[in-house]
């Protein structure tokens, strides 16, 4: 199932309980990092470019439904 991604104007919802605002997301991301070693060898991201960027799932942090999610305009958006 393809999960809709929230734009500007809209805004995720759980169609069975109604939450707004609480989501668990599965994504898979192909990204090009420059990552800078310091002289002990810790490193630090310093630049990062996400390629491609995949939603897997979502699961509704109130009611557990997974992939149950629809898009809804933003408060606002309209104006």
């Amino acid at each position: 199932m393809t999960v809709p991604v929230p734009t500007a104007t809209t805004r995720w919802r759980c169609t069975l309980c109604g939450n707004l605002t609480r989501f668990d997301v599965t994504r898979s991301s192909k990204v090009v990092e420059y990552v800078h070693l310091d002289l002990a060898g810790e490193p630090t991201v310093e630049e990062r470019e996400v390629v491609s960027e995949t939603i897997e799932s979502v699961r509704c942090r109130w009611c557990n439904a997974v992939d149950q999610v629809e898009l809804v305009d933003r408060p606002g958006a309209g104006s």
